[in-house]
């Protein structure tokens, strides 16, 4: 008898203590959601349902033949020894949040992770779904507060509504999180593990509140040589050359290093139609070639059942969108080219967001360069706009005509 009520003595200590050390491990960590973002939520138009039915079927297709492979894909590596792995992709954030975003893949256990490779291993990446992922940031570790599958793609599991010490990826293998917490200025280490592998690390770009100004940079044909007229050119270049051999526009490097130079504070934002499969090639691109390090914003290739494949102009709207609700108080510098609807896009997110926009570069393409791209030589006008608009066909083109009128605004005040 006094047996049985010392054990029932016992069990409120064991609950407080239970607690007490759930209150200790939620101090020493980080507090994570999966992402909710403009880029992810589908307009009413956007919507697979809305679309005719022809669309419909098609897009219906596309997903179920993609799952097809992706299902097979999985099997077959299965069968190889293959585990996953993380692909970690710069973050960035304020001193109140942190936005990660990765991939779990499937590869071989004696590839090392985030290694440099060849474009066509790149594309056919293997996701790996719903893989439980053990992050931190400086060594603090990261427990979310939902995990398993995207809240916007697939079915919310109310089970796992709770904090965990793990996030987990959703069905097409990405992680995109919002963690909460107050990171000093500067560049962080995010540490991202799954089991049986080594921890993989990625750089966290964390931009002050203060900060005014910012750079949205495009990618191809505005700082790297795409090759497009060359059609054979380009497939080497992309599938099977090694992507440190990858040209770079004229000036572009030195055109942003003054930038740099000239606005300290000011984060740059790569923003690319290239899927997140070649963000390792392009993340290297960019180091390699003396451009400033900043966050790359990439396009999702997999087809998704409301969103399906987002075209290359309205991913940009809606990364710059993003951004504009990212950071409120900040007025961007927007950097682009002739060759795929730069002019207009810029154009759009500058009327729709007045006096956010200080100004916009436009790099203009060669006549040889433009005929694949547009299928003809002439560039479209660029639409009214009250932003100041700066072309050339070289960084030193832009840097002789855009980089003085930024010097006259004083942007660093």
């Amino acid at each position: 008898m006094s047996e049985g009520k010392s054990e029932k003595a016992g069990k409120p200590e064991e609950k407080r203590a239970r607690r007490r050390s759930t209150r200790e491990r939620s101090r020493r960590s980080i507090r994570a959601a999966h992402t909710t973002t403009l880029v992810d939520t589908a307009a009413k138009s956007e919507r697979i349902e809305t679309k005719p039915v022809v669309v419909r079927a098609a897009r219906q297709l596309v997903t179920v033949l993609f799952n097809g492979w992706a299902s097979l894909s999985k099997t077959f590596t299965s069968s190889l020894g293959w585990y996953p792995r993380v692909e970690p992709y710069v973050g960035y954030g304020t001193d109140a949040y942190s936005r990660l975003i990765c991939r779990t893949v499937y590869a071989p256990l004696t590839r090392p992770m985030s290694q440099l490779t060849r474009g066509i291993r790149s594309v056919f990446m293997v996701p790996a779904p719903r893989t439980r992922v053990k992050i931190t940031i400086d060594g603090t570790p990261l427990r979310t507060v939902q995990v398993g599958q995207s809240e916007l793609y697939d079915p919310f599991d109310p089970r796992r509504d709770q904090m965990a010490e793990f996030a987990v990826s959703d069905s097409h293998g990405y992680l995109d999180l919002v963690a909460q917490g107050e990171n000093a200025k500067g560049v962080h280490n995010v540490s991202y593990r799954v089991q049986g592998r080594e921890a993989v690390h990625a750089p966290l770009f964390t931009i002050p509140a203060s900060a005014k100004v910012g750079i949205i940079s495009d990618l191809d044909d505005t700082i790297i040589v795409t090759d497009v007229p060359q059609l054979l050119s380009a497939v080497v270049n992309m599938l099977f050359r090694d992507p440190r051999h990858r040209k770079a526009v004229a000036g572009m490097a030195a055109f942003y290093m003054r930038l740099h130079r000239a606005l300290p504070d000011a984060p740059f934002f790569y923003l690319s139609t290239s899927p997140w499969n070649v963000e390792t090639a392009l993340r290297h691109f960019i180091r390699a070639h003396g451009f400033p390090e900043g966050p790359l914003l990439l396009r999702d290739f997999d087809p998704r059942p409301k969103t399906f494949i987002p075209s290359g102009v309205q991913h940009k709207l809606e990364f710059c969108e993003q951004l504009m609700a990212d950071f409120p108080d900040m007025r961007f510098i927007l950097v682009g080219d002739d060759g795929q609807h730069d002019p207009q896009t810029y154009a759009e997110v500058a009327k729709k967001h007045p006096g956010r926009v200080i100004a916009i570069g436009i790099r203009q393409l060669e006549p040889k360069e433009s005929i694949l791209v547009r299928g003809h030589t002439a560039a479209t006008p660029t639409p009214e706009v009250n932003v100041p608009v700066f072309y050339g066909s070289t960084g030193a083109n832009l840097m002789q005509t855009m980089l003085p009128y930024l010097q006259r605004l004083n942007l660093t005040k």
